[in-house]
């Protein structure tokens, strides 16, 4: 006996996720790389010889992190920027986008080649 009142319920597929435009990629793709690099500007304790008060105050990178990382290239050794990096990795959820996948992927020194 049909409860349904004789019409079969049917179930419809999900909608599929729409596609990023690739001015929208990029633009998310930018925004993370700017995280990932003051990520990377904290990981390395880069606020401790900084020239700016607040960041030395705040034990955290508040400046530009783009100058800030790039001057620090040269004396964060490699084995601690690849690290870092397996940090961050291991600290990314699964179901995270693909620019932010992404920049996340990136080591220091992708940010400037």
């Amino acid at each position: 006996m049909n409860r349904g009142g004789g019409l079969a319920k049917s179930r419809a597929a999900p909608k599929p996720k729409p596609k990023l435009t690739p001015a929208q990629f990029a633009a998310r793709l930018k925004a993370e790389q700017a995280l990932q690099q003051r990520r990377y500007c904290n990981a390395f304790a880069l606020w401790r010889t900084c020239w700016r008060n607040a960041c030395r105050r705040h034990q955290t990178c508040g400046g530009d992190q783009n100058a800030c990382l790039r001057r620090a290239l040269e004396r964060v050794p490699h084995q601690a920027q690849w690290r870092a990096r397996q940090d961050i990795l291991d600290a990314t959820p699964h179901n995270i986008g693909a620019p932010e996948r992404q920049a996340r992927q990136c080591m220091p020194r992708d940010f400037y080649e």
